[in-house]
């Protein structure tokens, strides 16, 4: 179960939108498809050394490609919205907020 929590949470999400979302306490992750919403809040505590208040997930569908003369599709990929308690933040390598 120890080493399920360490490879939950794949990355940040980096976009406008989830930079405006970590200004009000809230942080976007990318996420291991069968991750569950405990799953996450536990993975996100263990790592951050955190308090997580609420965890809200969605799967992004991939976007539609081509690729030479035919159509593909890329993955779909889960996405999870973490919000912390009051007063927690996230750093991520040089003081670095995410």
């Amino acid at each position: 179960m120890n080493q399920r929590l360490l490879q939950v949470i794949l990355g940040p999400v980096v976009s406008e939108k989830s930079t405006a979302a970590g200004e009000v306490g809230t942080h976007v992750f990318k996420v291991l498809r069968d991750a569950s919403k405990t799953e996450i809040k536990q993975a996100v505590e263990k790592i951050f050394e955190v308090k997580v208040e609420s965890v809200r997930t969605l799967v992004q569908d991939g976007k539609m490609k081509r690729f030479g003369g035919r159509m593909g599709r890329r993955n779909h990929w889960k996405k999870a919205y973490v919000s912390l308690a009051p007063g927690e933040k996230i750093e991520l390598g040089e003081g670095e907020q995410v």
